[in-house]
């Protein structure tokens, strides 16, 4: 069997059947495309949650006349902690110059603190994962010399939620994926049942099952990849789009949904090998059930 007869039949097959052509690369190309935006969508709530948890930190406020040996007694609890990934010692005069930016519109606050012995030196941690905040925080609440602890005490609940969501952004992948697969199948035994006649006389002729099967398969195989590539293409330029609104947005925390351009290559191609499987395995299936003449 010539390869070159192969090609030759299954792209005649393609021209001689524009409509279910077009019909089996719109399916493959809109299924895919919704499949791939709901996988980037899940990489960039990912992505989201990776600099949640790198973009908190705990403060500990020391008392303005806390002593020495108190503050150096809590620096070395903290530093000692092996949660701790790393830690800066805040002195007074740089806390004053951090009240007097963060409060430059508050009068009331800045009166409070008109000198830097006013200004509580701070232990500001990093910890290694964020999920260790709170277990830290309340470590320190209570420690001699100790004002007050700072951190974002919501953090648990936060990575809970992305957690849940990312959950059911794949769920809802596989979903779209699964019935991509089986939108397509369908759309390719709609297109070979159509021609179920020419299969039947080439049988008919002494024709082999599998110099009937291939032609269909390579044009199914043809289908899936062409209509993968399309949904490649718009899902490209739509995370480009995307990607840029979010750099140009005003709302710093929609900064934090991006997807790199390495998800968006591997996601094209698990949607190419998807496609092209898909096409192929589902026209061998679709002509077999008309092979027993």
């Amino acid at each position: 069997m010539r390869i070159g007869y192969i090609l030759r039949e299954s792209f005649n097959n393609l021209r001689r059947n524009v409509l279910m052509t077009v019909a089996s690369l719109l399916t493959v190309t809109l299924s895919l495309a919704l499949a791939g935006a709901a996988l980037l969508f899940r990489s960039s709530v990912s992505n989201a949650t990776t600099q949640f948890r790198g973009g908190f930190e705990i403060t500990v406020f020391m008392q303005p006349d806390a002593t020495k040996e108190q503050v150096d007694s809590v620096g070395r609890e903290i530093k000692s902690l092996p949660e701790v990934a790393r830690t800066r010692f805040i002195d007074k005069k740089e806390a004053l110059a951090d009240i007097r930016r963060l409060n430059r519109n508050r009068p009331e606050i800045l009166d409070a603190f008109p000198e830097e012995k006013y200004a509580p030196v701070q232990w500001r941690i990093k910890p290694i994962d964020a999920a260790d905040i709170e277990s830290i925080g309340r470590r320190f609440k209570k420690r001699a010399g100790v004002f007050d602890v700072s951190y974002a005490r919501s953090i648990n609940t936060i990575l809970t939620v992305t957690g849940w969501i990312q959950n059911v952004i794949l769920i809802v992948a596989g979903a779209l994926l699964v019935s991509a697969v089986v939108l397509i199948l369908n759309t390719i035994r709609m297109a070979i049942f159509s021609r179920r006649r020419e299969v039947a006389v080439m049988k008919l002729v002494g024709a082999t099952n599998g110099f009937i099967r291939l032609p269909f398969m390579v044009e199914g195989m043809l289908q899936g990849a062409i209509g993968a590539l399309v949904s490649f293409g718009l899902l490209a330029a739509g995370t480009s789009a995307a990607q840029s609104a979010i750099r140009n947005s005003t709302v710093g925390l929609l900064k934090q949904f991006s997807v790199t351009g390495g998800e968006v290559l591997s996601t094209g191609i698990l949607l190419v090998v998807v496609g092209t499987l898909v096409g192929a395995v589902g026209s061998a299936l679709a002509v077999s059930r008309f092979l027993d003449v």
